[in-house]
């Protein structure tokens, strides 16, 4: 019998901010934690603060690791470091043949009856909304009957072939529907027109935030600090909810990839939200200061098992 195919990845974070002048104060909120899921172990974990705070851990309410901490001195700068140990590993295969339409109708509001748990990730968000013109690209993905999983694996090749990525074509401040209709992003616009795409049509999805394992290009180094955060999109799938999967379906548009709770064995989920103001790695607020520089450097590096 051929072992279980795993990966055992490091993964380091580094978030560098240089203020001028200097701030005054600061709080700070991070995701920058993974969690254990269904498909990753986490062997190890730890992050760094300088300049030196007390970290506040806790569970925010999408159950993902959240940091706080406040630095009440002035400071020129702040460093974050997050390095942790994860082991990935595929889930049993699971399929399912439940229509779009029912899952639909299962999350439609009726009054004096009970809501599924899931019912928040249909409602539009600030970076995902609701909205016709999400329905009218995603229409011919979801004829009468479909299969939910068919028809949202079709929907992710198709923005893959649709959709160019290019760097630094975006921002944070990009609105999805302009991404839609230039047909241009990065991984981050494409998540979430593809869960604006989904809730539009009624149906659960939420953001995904993580990392994907690189490969260098032949007979080339891996670089130190080259990779970047990745993001993708989940579905969920009520016929599915008994599998290991928890019902939830991954779909990442960028690179054309999708499975149950995870795209593969070489991506490593860091947060789950409605959007991505709601796992942001690294947000604060501030008194003081004026200008500021960032620099982000992450690295993902398979190790041994």
């Amino acid at each position: 019998m051929n072992p279980e195919p795993r990966m055992h990845l490091s993964i380091t974070h580094d978030t560098r901010y240089r203020y001028s002048p200097s701030v005054q104060t600061a709080q700070h909120v991070a995701h920058l934690q993974p969690a254990h899921t269904p498909c990753q172990k986490v062997v190890s974990h730890v992050m760094w603060v300088e300049p030196q705070a007390t970290v506040v851990h806790h569970i925010d309410a999408f159950l993902n690791h959240r940091a706080y901490w406040a630095l009440t001195h002035p400071h020129d700068g702040l460093t974050v470091r997050a390095h942790s140990e994860i082991i990935t590993k595929p889930l049993p295969p699971g399929s399912s043949k439940q229509s779009w339409e029912s899952v639909r109708e299962h999350f439609r509001y009726r009054g004096g009856h009970a809501g599924d748990v899931h019912s928040g990730y249909v409602f539009g968000s600030h970076h995902a909304p609701v909205n016709e013109a999400f329905v009218a690209y995603a229409q011919s993905s979801f004829p009468p009957g479909r299969p939910l999983q068919q028809a949202a694996q079709e929907l992710t090749a198709r923005m893959h072939r649709d959709f160019h990525y290019e760097t630094a074509s975006t921002d944070i401040n990009t609105p999805a529907l302009e991404a839609l209709q230039n047909k241009r992003g990065v991984c981050q616009d494409f998540a979430h027109i593809l869960v604006a795409c989904l809730r539009s049509l009624g149906l659960p999805a939420r953001y995904v935030s993580g990392y994907l394992l690189t490969q260098p290009p032949p007979g080339q180094p891996r670089l130190v600090g080259s990779d970047a955060s990745h993001a993708w999109a989940s579905v969920y799938v009520p016929e599915l909810a008994s599998h290991a999967s928890q019902g939830w379906l991954d779909l990442d548009p960028t690179n054309d990839r999708c499975g149950l709770a995870s795209p593969g064995e070489d991506y490593v989920r860091l947060a789950v939200g409605r959007d991505f103001a709601d796992v942001s790695p690294l947000r604060g607020v501030l008194q003081g200061g004026g200008s500021h520089t960032l620099e982000v450097a992450v690295t993902v590096a398979p190790l041994d098992i």
